[in-house]
């Protein structure tokens, strides 16, 4: 057992002693819910044992007004444009904190001392090997399999050989489960790109930072030495500070649904790679790519801002605003001033980042777009990034999974900590046909 402290105790939160009176007009019933406050953000009805007491169910699609869970980890306030990780500012951890220590604040509650953090590392960095048998998986794969079906494969086939650290129920075990997972999935997702490539696999090396020995399991050769530009090793701390962590968006929820039925920490894992893999939800980044490259050249862009205001033409500026932030994205502030770091540095000249530039700069003027608030979002300004540190785009979402994996362990540890818990069970809104008798196969018409 580490000498780091535990993950937080999680007490649930109580009734406020407050009160929403339901009235079934049918009947004239009045049933009470009783409501509970968070730290932040708005009241919350507790319906749990509505279906108990009425026998009806809420129809919620997308559960877009119904609380999962109760979590204690990130809040996000999309009207003001604001995301906290255990009550800090993103903007503070982005620019004044480093990924190692944003991980440890989501797994442990608190921001860590210099020792603390010093021993942290330690533990992720010694994780960071993989199986050597786990290497010949990749081998199963053809050349151009999407790195994100490989990771899928690969994480999930964890379990299969670290046994020692299975039993969700032992809080030594899942630490170590969350220290692996933390530590290793940059290497996978290095060999999916070496694989890909035809390059050999690059081990870790442990003088290496956390993001210097992602970038240099990716970009190094055994030809030749690596050397590791502090900027662009700035710039993907940066990234992975920013997508480490969103709350309970498509696959926190999916790692949060499968811990619930006791699945061991790397499946669970697994299946929230699959969910982000969805173009809606981790895919944004590449759909950005894709956009630019449709738009072909700055000369189309007015032609193409003109269809995004057409109402009824079907194409859209991919990137600009946010599903969630109403007004900004506070990641998106943070994005661009790096965006602009790493383009400087590098001067690359490329078509694509030509119209990206072009693109943010009408989005930052066009009333049209100002009034709408649809400015340019983290997604839009990560994905320019990437391309221009040299990631294929393919591998934006393999890099989205690793950042948010630091988010999914401390999402599936919060859970298992809660007395509350229970396996997940979404009730359904039943609209085919009712019972019916059967009819023999002669008799059918």
């Amino acid at each position: 057992m580490s000498n780091l402290p535990p993950s937080p105790p999680f007490v649930p939160a109580k009734p406020s002693g407050e009160t929403v009176t339901l009235t079934e007009d049918a009947t004239g019933k009045s049933f009470k819910m009783n409501m509970i406050n968070g730290s932040v953000g708005p009241k919350v009805i507790d319906i749990s044992k509505l279906y108990a007491e009425t026998g009806h169910f809420t129809f919620d699609p997308g559960f877009t007004s119904t609380g999962s869970c109760e979590s204690k980890i990130t809040f996000i306030d999309g009207e003001k444009g604001i995301l906290l990780h255990r009550g800090y500012a993103i903007e503070d951890l982005a620019t004044k904190s480093d990924f190692m220590e944003v991980a440890f604040l989501l797994q442990h509650g608190e921001l860590p001392t210099a020792p603390q953090k010093t021993e942290f590392v330690k533990h992720i960095t010694y994780h960071t090997m993989v199986h050597e048998q786990l290497m010949k998986f990749y081998s199963g794969f053809r050349r151009d399999a999407h790195p994100m079906a490989v990771m899928t494969g690969v994480v999930g086939a964890l379990s299969a050989f670290y046994h020692d650290s299975l039993d969700i129920n032992d809080p030594v075990q899942r630490e170590i489960s969350m220290h692996r997972l933390i530590a290793k999935m940059p290497t996978i997702a290095a060999m999916a790109y070496k694989y890909s490539v035809g390059q050999p696999f690059v081990y870790p090396k442990n003088e290496l930072s956390y993001t210097e020995n992602f970038l240099n399991m990716t970009f190094s050769v055994p030809a030749e030495p690596y050397k590791i530009n502090p900027i662009l090793a700035k710039a993907m701390d940066r990234i992975f500070i920013l997508h480490a962590d969103h709350e309970q968006n498509a696959s926190t929820s999916t790692v949060r649904l499968a811990g619930s039925s006791g699945a061991n920490p790397f499946a669970c894992i697994a299946s929230g790679i699959a969910s982000l893999w969805g173009a809606a939800h981790g895919g944004a980044n590449e759909a950005v790519l894709t956009m630019l490259a449709e738009i072909g050249s700055v000369a189309n862009i007015p032609n193409c801002i003109a269809r995004a205001k057409d109402k009824s033409d079907n194409f859209r500026l991919m990137g600009f605003g946010h599903r969630v932030y109403k007004n900004f994205d506070p990641r998106a502030t943070i994005m661009r001033q790096t965006c602009h770091e790493v383009l400087s540095d590098l001067g690359v000249k490329d078509p694509l980042l030509d119209i990206a530039m072009e693109l943010e700069k009408i989005a930052l003027q066009d009333d049209y777009f100002v009034t709408r608030k649809l400015y340019p979002n983290v997604d839009f300004y990560s994905g320019i990034i990437l391309r221009a540190m040299g990631f294929p785009t393919k591998m934006f979402t393999p890099l989205f999974a690793l950042a948010r994996t630091t988010g999914w362990v401390a999402h599936w540890a919060e859970m298992l900590s809660d007395p509350t818990q229970k396996i997940g069970r979404p009730r359904q809104l039943y609209t085919g046909a009712p019972q019916r008798s059967f009819v023999a196969l002669a008799s059918r018409k």
